[in-house]
């Protein structure tokens, strides 16, 4: 091809027109190129050679990385091991060691003189009537002066319930066939229609609960209170259900009822003890007074803390049944 011809092939105008018909991506310089140009295959064979280059450095590059990568994940998971092994050995140890400080600092087991046979329970039987308003002891005791410990037992129950529910809830959309059977023997061979049965917990799963309320409402002039009380409510739904059925059981208690009746009734237990422990601390006047004993809207938050317990108690006793019986609430 003649010079002219070649200028005439790179010049700007040819740029253009070949780009408007898409023959080239742009107008760099290198787009111009002619392919009897000898410029141009000298290019190409660069370029060629450049790609082989790179190509092979990358494969060598792919298999260093693999290499150490994978040395790097042995040794890593090692340090891990080793790490966890420690780190564990150091937490029990240190827990060990704030045990036995604590124990050795205790007064000595069964002396007259520590202030658990003396002070502490003198406080509790001479001037609990006055300071919780509890006509019950045991009442003002576990509700007002310890309440904080029967607030980490209510968090007990409500998370060994939500443990079992991890460990033994099935999926009612689960492909497994023995849960599926699981499921359907408990579902299509219920109500059990045992006449004696029904008839007898029509009669007495109202009294039970209606009584199990009593005792909630009466815990802190009477004996009994929230741990005894929900006791009885969840006895009596668990006879409910053995009677009727989970369908019949499941238009007033499903999973979202005890959800919302647990965590409702922990929040509340949780927000009023800590009203009363932030007023008692720092010597502020509580407007929640003792009220009048044995009057049953009396003893301060010992009522509603009652009956916060015993829906937590009712809660976790259902639930418990119904998790072991079918996998679910």
């Amino acid at each position: 091809m003649s010079k002219i011809r070649r200028d005439y092939e790179n010049s700007l105008w040819r740029k253009l027109v070949r780009f408007v018909y898409g023959e080239n991506d742009s107008f760099h310089e290198k787009a111009g190129y002619d392919i009897e140009h000898p410029e141009t295959e000298k290019r190409k064979e660069e370029t060629f050679f450049e790609e082989v280059d790179y190509t092979k450095k990358k494969k060598e590059s792919d298999k260093f990385f693999a290499k150490y990568s994978a040395i790097a994940e042995k040794r890593g998971e090692k340090v891990y091991n080793h790490f966890y092994k420690f780190l564990a050995a150091i937490t029990c140890f240190s827990i060990i060691m704030i045990l036995l400080v604590t124990v050795a600092k205790l007064p000595s087991f069964g002396n007259p003189d520590n202030p658990v046979n003396n002070e502490v329970s003198e406080r509790y039987i001479e001037q609990g009537l006055e300071e919780t308003g509890a006509v019950n002891i045991v009442a003002g005791m576990i509700l007002d002066y310890r309440a904080f410990d029967t607030l980490g037992e209510s968090h007990v129950l409500f998370i060994a319930c939500v443990c079992v529910m991890i460990l033994l809830r099935l999926d009612k959309e689960t492909n497994d066939p023995e849960k599926l059977k699981a499921l359907e023997n408990d579902r299509d061979f219920e109500p059990k229609n045992e006449a004696i049965l029904q008839h007898a917990a029509k009669i007495l799963v109202p009294v039970i609960i209606l009584f199990g309320i009593y005792i909630v409402l009466n815990g802190h002039i009477s004996p009994g209170g929230g741990f005894a009380g929900g006791a009885i409510i969840g006895s009596g739904l668990i006879l409910y259900l053995n009677a009727f059925g989970f369908k019949k059981t499941e238009m007033f208690f499903t999973t979202k009822t005890f959800s919302v009746v647990s965590v409702s009734s922990l929040l509340f237990y949780s927000l009023s003890k800590t009203y009363s422990f932030f007023t008692g601390a720092n010597d502020l006047h509580s407007i929640i007074g003792p009220g009048t004993p044995g009057a049953i809207l009396s003893a301060g938050l010992i009522l509603p803390l009652n009956i916060a317990v015993g829906a937590v108690v009712a809660c976790t006793m259902y639930g418990f049944y119904a998790l072991f019986r079918k996998g679910g609430i």
